[in-house]
């Protein structure tokens, strides 16, 4: 008895098109596409403005050659046993990122309880909710003076002002993610007799997950904003902001612009990275959406 011969479709067929003589899929060519397009992107962009700059010869707006060069005069020519970080970066720069990641820590967990306590009762929700959009619509400058009252000049206000302004994204998408949760799924929960933790562990959390990455990655945006501007208020002695503060002040125009690159750049990788880790957390999440989607 001989066994039957497959063909060439079906090997091909079974290895799939992105396996055979080892070559990537095409989704993989057009993330390269892209990333190679959005680089080109920014080089073009950044040779505009460098030719831009220089033919307006505004002592107000320097070349980005200019602002690179004192960029890393100020923060990034130490020596290397320090990272190549200079005095003032481990004064001012550092600072600045252990206050928003406290801050961002502090709304975070706080906004996540919160969201989860408000979402899984839809009568403390239905009481709370005008107070809650009533809050959120407060906008955080306009608290100044009540913080300054209650915590004084310093660190405890400005870690205030920041968790009060990151937590309302976090709590709000939060609640609206556990009030989303399918009631069949607490329903066999219960059925399987799961604990109350349990189905909050297990059915509630994992299908709340993505509107609250939703609103954590809103609130860490929000806290690099925030931040800035605590730092800016009186009372400040370091940060980012209170370097922007004193270089206007001084009339240091490239050190005021390296300032504002830097917090552009500090953006975009916390951002990116915000992504990566939220890409990890909810690959089953992702998976389930391309499964559905095809």
């Amino acid at each position: 008895m001989t066994r039957a011969r497959r063909g060439p479709g079906a090997r091909n067929a079974t290895r799939g098109p992105g396996a055979r003589n080892g070559t990537r899929g095409p989704g993989a060519r057009n993330g390269t596409r892209g990333t190679v397009f959005r680089v080109v992107v920014l080089v073009v962009l950044v040779l505009g403005w460098e030719a831009g700059t220089r033919l307006a010869g505004s002592a107000f707006f320097p070349p980005p050659t200019t602002i690179v060069g004192r960029m890393h005069q100020m923060w990034f020519s130490g020596p290397p046993g320090s990272l190549f970080l200079t005095g003032e970066a481990v004064d001012n720069v550092l600072p600045s990122l252990g206050r928003m990641a406290a801050g961002f820590a502090g709304g975070g967990v706080a906004g996540v309880l919160l969201g989860l306590a408000f979402g899984l009762s839809a009568r403390v929700y239905d009481y709370l909710d005008g107070v809650l959009q009533f809050l959120r619509a407060i906008p955080p400058p306009a608290l100044v003076t009540v913080f300054l009252v209650v915590f004084g000049f310093g660190l405890r206000m400005q870690l205030a002002f920041i968790v009060f302004s990151v937590v309302w994204p976090v709590l709000l998408n939060t609640a609206d993610g556990a009030r989303a949760v399918d009631p069949l799924h607490l329903d066999t929960g219960r059925v399987f007799r799961l604990s109350r933790t349990e189905r909050l562990l297990r059915v509630v959390l994992p299908s709340a997950l993505p509107k609250m990455f939703a609103g954590l990655r809103l609130a860490l945006s929000l806290s690099l904003i925030v931040m800035v501007f605590a730092e800016l208020l009186p009372g400040a002695s370091n940060g980012i902001g209170f370097q922007l503060t004193t270089a206007y002040s001084t009339f240091d125009l490239p050190a005021m612009w390296a300032g504002i690159v830097l917090l552009g750049v500090l953006g975009y990788l916390l951002n990116e990275l915000f992504l990566v880790a939220e890409r990890r957390v909810l690959a089953w999440h992702l998976g389930a959406q391309r499964l559905m989607g095809q």
